[in-house]
């Protein structure tokens, strides 16, 4: 999630059926990055054509973004396609993901690199005034815990991937310390994606306004006149971006879901003391797979989720958002490239 200069707008036209889907087209070709999203797109029933434009940040303060469109036409499964995918140079059998993977299975040494590393990005953050280490301890200091217990689903089963060490985390996201940095960290990524902005609101505002913007441009263009009055937010993680949601829309329901019980907890815990027409709900489901009902959002959101999964979990979180998604809805999707200092945005 680092850089953004200008966003561009891709939205579908046609609807996608075994008989007429076609592989999506990208008109920028910023990134290889944003064909690839495309293409994991085409193999969970969306289309993608080129056109228009998004609203941008001052001049003095533009950087590159790029946004990708596609609408939910409802019309039946397309024919999955799948793109070929450029990775990282550290990733799949390369000498020097061998080198990265020997480097991570020495548990000494990660364990030193790991320590060194999270100091590096806690005493960076400060720096640039957020408060990291006073807003982790009110979070571990607080009831919390209580909220915990009640959002919390026991019989949830999950996946592989979810249980393995993740951002430095022994248990990755199934960690008190994992949620309460959460926030700080996406404060931090926000200052990093736009490191001329002068406080952390004005980054937060630029990165996420134009995310709104792109989300509201496409579903008030493209849905036939149908209004947003239900949204889930997938992979919520501690409710930054439902809050924005629901903030934007502030007449919809909002759903914030999550693998997480401590995310969610955290997200809960804060939203119990805001004041607001229509409270958030928060769900403890995996987002592959929701048991929410088809057709019961209008627009459904994954931020920041698809670069922490594996291919096949990109590829289920994208059907079960079209499965829950009402005709005309809209889906939006927000990631970060390893290729470029800047954020992947997409709007479906």
């Amino acid at each position: 999630m680092a850089r953004c200069r200008t966003i561009r707008h891709i939205p579908s036209r046609a609807p996608a059926s075994s008989e007429n889907h076609q592989e999506p087209k990208s008109v920028a070709q910023e990134s290889d990055d944003q064909a690839n999203m495309v293409a994991i797109l085409a193999r969970a029933g969306a289309t993608a054509a080129a056109s228009g434009s998004l609203q941008r940040p001052t001049d003095r303060r533009r950087r590159n973004a790029a946004v990708v469109v596609a609408a939910a036409t409802g019309t039946g499964p397309a024919v999955p396609q799948e793109g070929a995918l450029e990775r990282p140079a550290w990733s799949g059998e390369t000498p020097l993901s061998r080198l990265v993977g020997a480097l991570i299975a020495f548990k000494p040494l990660y364990s030193l690199m790991k320590l060194a590393s999270r100091e590096v990005i806690i005493r960076t953050a400060e720096k640039s005034n957020i408060p990291w280490r006073d807003m982790t301890k009110k979070v571990l200091e607080s009831d919390v815990y209580e909220v915990f217990e009640r959002i919390r689903d026991p019989n949830l089963v999950y996946p592989d991937y979810y249980l393995s060490p993740f951002h430095a985390y022994d248990e990755g996201n199934l960690s008190w310390l994992a949620a309460a940095e959460a926030e700080p960290a996406t404060m931090s990524i926000a200052k990093r994606a736009i490191p001329e902005a002068r406080s952390i609101e004005e980054a937060n505002q630029i990165v996420r306004g134009n995310w709104l913007n792109a989300i509201e441009e496409h579903h008030l263009k493209y849905s036939g006149n149908c209004q947003i009055n239900d949204i889930l937010d997938i992979g919520c993680s501690v409710g930054v971006s439902t809050r924005y949601l629901a903030e934007k829309f502030p007449s919809a329901q909002a759903v914030g879901l999550d693998l997480s019980p401590y995310f969610l907890a955290v997200a809960a815990q804060k939203e119990e003391k805001l004041s607001r027409q229509n409270p958030i709900r928060w769900v403890h489901a995996n987002g592959e797979a929701t048991g929410l009902p088809s057709d019961s959002f209008d627009l459904v959101s994954l931020a920041y989720v698809c670069h922490e999964c594996p291919a096949r979990a990109i590829t289920g979180l994208v059907k079960e958002a079209f499965r829950v998604l009402r005709p005309g809805g809209t889906i939006a999707l927000t990631d970060n490239s390893y290729f470029r200092n800047y954020p992947q945005c997409c709007s479906l």
